[in-house]
């Protein structure tokens, strides 16, 4: 038996659209990867999310998301998806730990996964100085000094956009030459409040384990190492879109982020719908996410009413 909807993913997108659907009484079947919750649930306290003055920790944001879909009926599964058939409807999804299971419509919000450097330090300082947001965090280091790593425009505009903040940003890129733009460039060149250490290769986050004071890096000229002493570290070397299940049968972009039609979440296959990151590489915000959430559930619900013939006495929560 089909469901009318699976939904492949559980941050703030994929939560939203659980609830919307589950209100319409649509019974979505939620797949929750290795990381239930998404990007938020690395974070620590989330303080531009609207409704919450005095801000809330990322994973109880998720959990209470969670749990507001749940009420209205969506059922959650854990499992991995490897494929998804979308040659014929209803279309066919393999599942780690479930099996084969079929759906009408599949909402993809799957998220994108920053990329991260591979060093010691690194991922056990997320949430204590370490982070792949500045927008997200860099109202915590308000006075503080602050490294970015990276070369490209994101690390370009992520550290403008702290200097708001710190008393200093100190852009660490392995080149001497950067990446970005030249325009990104000489704003952030301009920028009194940036300073360069070019030509640097990080080596390790240094830290006491609760909180991160700076970052080793080893001079690839001389080969001499250093640490640089910082409050926080922000990593900007880019995002990877979760789509590697889908075997290039959806349309994306040259950096692999799945394309909608503009104004919609309807991707190139007929009930196949993208929200959150994973079709988004400009906001990249949790209430950005959540309103294409919303945005894939009603297109979901009115592909199904208008071009999906279905007994909707059936229960097909199997």
């Amino acid at each position: 038996m089909a469901h009318k909807a699976i939904i492949l993913g559980t941050g703030p997108s994929g939560l939203t659209a659980a609830v919307y659907l589950a209100r319409a009484n649509m019974e979505p079947l939620v797949i929750e990867g290795p990381e239930p919750g998404g990007q938020l649930t690395l974070t620590t306290e989330v303080e531009n999310y609207p409704g919450f003055p005095d801000g809330i920790m990322g994973p109880e944001l998720m959990d209470n998301m969670k749990k507001q879909a749940q009420r209205f009926g969506a059922k959650f599964e854990r499992g991995w998806v490897t494929d998804v058939d979308t040659s014929e409807r209803p279309f066919k999804l393999s599942v780690d730990g479930l099996g084969e299971l079929k759906a009408e419509t599949v909402i993809v919000s799957t998220g994108a996964s920053a990329k991260m450097l591979g060093i010691p330090g690194e991922k056990e300082n997320m949430g204590k100085g370490v982070s792949t947001c500045a927008t997200c965090d860099g109202f915590f280091f308000r006075d503080k000094k602050v490294l970015i790593i990276g070369g490209g425009d994101s690390a370009m505009e992520e550290s403008n956009f702290l200097t708001k903040f710190a008393s200093e940003v100190n852009v660490v890129h392995r080149r001497h030459e950067l990446r970005a733009s030249k325009i990104m460039q000489d704003r952030a060149k301009n920028n009194e409040k940036i300073t360069w250490s070019l030509n640097k290769t990080p080596v390790e986050v240094i830290s006491d384990g609760m909180k991160v004071s700076g970052l080793k890096v080893k001079d690839n000229d001389t080969g001499e190492e250093e640490v640089i002493e910082a409050d926080g570290i922000f990593i900007a070397i880019g995002h990877n879109p979760n789509t590697e299940f889908l075997k290039g049968q959806v349309d994306t972009d040259e950096n692999g982020y799945i394309q909608v039609t503009p104004g919609t979440t309807n991707t190139n296959i007929p009930g196949l719908f993208a929200c959150g990151d994973v079709q988004d590489n400009k906001y990249r915000q949790a209430v950005t996410a959540a309103g294409t959430g919303c945005m894939a559930a009603m297109d979901a619900e009115k592909y199904l009413e208008g071009e999906v013939t279905i007994d909707w006495s059936q229960n097909l929560s199997s």
